[in-house]
């Protein structure tokens, strides 16, 4: 059976065909994935490919090292996007996640997913932009009225775009959206059938160094922060503190590395990524890859994006951002 989440949210976000394409690939995906059942003595890690930290975790083994004191092995399992994953963990396929943009846990909570948030990497506002080609004309966001933006529906861009579009004195009505995945938003924007494109990294980058693509406005002052969160279902994280706490400290240890590596990390990330090392150094000194514990106070802005999405019908219920499960570290 199709995930939930992605039949209820991600169906909107492409054309029919499209669409039909993504579910049985992902159908397909998740037959595969989930072929084992759990056993007590692994912890069932679902990711993505851009989710830097566990991405070279699970490249250099550091985790399996840290677990094996447990008695607890890893079982890795690869997602396409956020929405696939977090619903893989609230149906009990996946145990912990890692990691998705600010948006993707409120279409979870809107779905009455039973998540946990376990981390969160620290605001990254220059992860993100608004992006036109060098030569355009327009100097301003108040300059995309009627025109034509690629934008992938409901992520983190989603929310700068209408942040940024607010704070011209824009409604979203005054642009006419072209919603693509990255890699298609990108072809459509060097190929000029956009005027403009909301990119985060490591696309942002690429486009700026490889196709000369200028910043109209990024997430600074307060338009959108870009926090990415890890999150476990709600009933491993009441059992497994002792797993999550390990998971924790490795993500802290990797993310500090990272920053004070950043050649290194590059190096390493590239061959995983496809993309060439200096592209993927710039594209990292955007992100804070600070891991901290998540606090009730700190979704303040998760309430903003949701009332924001509430408001444009990209969520069908009213969503308290605060009324969720915190794991805290020990």
């Amino acid at each position: 059976m199709l995930p939930i989440l992605l039949s209820h949210f991600l169906n909107r976000y492409v054309r029919r065909r499209t669409r039909a394409l993504q579910m049985a690939a992902l159908a397909t995906m998740l037959s595969t994935s989930f072929a084992c059942a759990q056993t007590p003595d692994t912890v069932r890690i679902g990711y993505q490919k851009s989710s830097t930290l566990i991405a070279v975790l699970k490249t250099n083994g550091e985790l399996e090292k840290a677990l094996a004191p447990l008695g607890v092995k890893i079982s890795w399992h690869e997602f396409t996007s956020g929405l696939p994953l977090l619903e893989a963990i609230n149906t009990g396929n996946v145990d912990f996640g890692a990691d998705v943009a600010d948006t993707v846990p409120l279409f979870a909570q809107a779905a009455g997913a039973k998540l946990a948030y376990v981390a969160e990497e620290a605001a990254s506002p220059a992860a993100q932009a608004i992006v036109v080609p060098a030569e355009s004309p327009l100097k301003s966001v108040a300059d995309l009225k009627d025109k034509k933006v690629a934008v992938t529906k409901g992520a983190g861009s989603h929310f700068l775009l209408l942040s940024a579009l607010s704070k011209a004195g824009l409604s979203f009505k005054d642009i006419t959206p072209a919603y693509l995945p990255p890699a298609d938003g990108r072809i459509a924007f060097v190929g000029g059938n956009v005027d403009a494109w909301v990119a985060w990294d490591p696309f942002l980058t690429s486009a700026q160094r490889q196709s000369n693509a200028r910043v109209l406005s990024d997430g600074s002052n307060g338009l959108a922060s870009y926090k990415r969160y890890y999150l476990a279902s709600a009933a491993y994280a009441a059992k497994r503190g002792d797993v999550l706490n390990v998971i924790f400290k490795k993500l802290d240890e990797t993310g500090k590395w990272a920053k004070a590596e950043p050649k290194e990390a590059a190096k390493l990330l590239s061959g995983l990524w496809g993309i060439d090392a200096a592209t993927v150094e710039e594209a990292n000194s955007h992100r804070s890859y600070k891991v901290g514990a998540v606090t009730k106070a700190g979704l303040s802005e998760q309430q903003t994006i949701a009332d924001a999405f509430f408001a444009e019908k990209l969520i069908p219920v009213k969503v308290n951002a605060a009324d969720v499960a915190i794991w805290s570290p020990k």
